[in-house]
């Protein structure tokens, strides 16, 4: 099913940038056009994950810069019988994190040190298993795909409506034709971000609970970053990667979707299925939050989780 959509996205992409060739340069657009679609796929597949950890300044870290994070990250791999990913740190004070990678041998999971000074180990953990279980279900590959889709689309746009407002109107044709397009496009990026359903979120949320054995730990992470993100907005995160965090990266914004055109499910949900698993797996509180949430996440890592060298 994964393969098949990454087909999809692959297509409808190379569709979207012939047409426009053909818009601007009639047959010999079209050909520019195929090429760097061509161009830009392979580059999308193989690098798109590159791109997305280069955006977002993710150093790399390893056991002996990041002891705590590294072994949380290698244990819940093995348990999940995966292959032990890259591990990134983000310098961004608000707390999220995300998976990516084309697949399993090739995949990276970040967080941010917001994150990391904000929950404490078992938080940690929950998170991480939700990361992993986007790994293990290929999820990443998709999600990556769709991030640089939608940036480029958005680009085109971008310069579709720079060109119908100020471009000679009769070299780059009917001014107002570009302006639907520099409309459409932007809602065609969006249809790509949410061809990555809504439903993974959920399945890697089981998933968490099933890893960590104990789905209280990511449903008081998530209580957490949900209530950060409503205080202050994700500086670098750009509308093409919202949908591979695992909260919303702009709940903070006063611009509000309708239910249809939401990258997460909300946090509630979220929380109120984990709640349904506690039976299966032996805890028998009900979830609350028993704890006063520091919110100051700007003094660096959390010594439990990073050691500077």
């Amino acid at each position: 099913m994964e393969q098949i959509k990454t087909v999809g996205l692959l297509t409808f992409l190379t569709v979207i940038f012939v047409f426009i060739g053909n818009y601007v340069g009639g047959q010999s657009g079209m050909l520019i056009a195929l090429i760097l679609a061509g161009a830009m796929n392979f580059y999308a597949y193989y690098f798109s994950d590159k791109m997305v950890l280069a955006h977002y300044k993710g150093v790399q870290v390893d056991r002996n810069s990041a002891r705590g994070l590294y072994e949380i990250v290698e244990r819940l791999s093995q348990r999940a019988g995966l292959p032990m990913p890259k591990v990134y740190i983000i310098p961004e004070v608000t707390p999220n994190a995300f998976a990516t990678g084309r697949n399993p041998q090739n995949a990276a999971v970040a967080v941010t040190e917001g994150l990391l000074n904000l929950l404490s180990d078992e938080e940690v953990e929950g998170v991480i298993a939700h990361e992993l279980s986007h790994v293990k279900h290929y999820d990443i590959l998709i999600g990556t795909i769709a991030a640089t889709f939608a940036g480029a689309i958005s680009f085109i746009a971008n310069m579709l409506q720079f060109g119908a407002m100020f471009g000679n109107r009769e070299r780059n044709g009917n001014p107002i034709l570009m302006l639907i397009m520099a409309i459409v496009l932007p809602l065609a990026a969006m249809f790509i971000q949410m061809s990555v359903s809504r439903s993974r979120e959920y399945m890697a949320d089981e998933g968490a609970a099933r890893l960590t054995k104990n789905p209280q730990w990511l449903q008081s992470a998530l209580l957490k970053l949900e209530e950060y993100s409503q205080r202050m907005q994700f500086q670098e995160a750009t509308p093409a990667t919202a949908h591979m965090m695992i909260v919303n990266p702009f709940s903070k914004s006063n611009f509000s979707m309708s239910d249809l055109f939401r990258t997460h499910p909300s946090t509630q949900d979220r929380i109120a299925r984990l709640e349904s698993l506690k039976k299966e797996f032996g805890v028998s509180e009900d979830y609350r939050r028993d704890e006063q949430v520091n919110y100051d996440t700007s003094n660096g890592y959390d010594r439990k989780h990073v050691r500077r060298v």
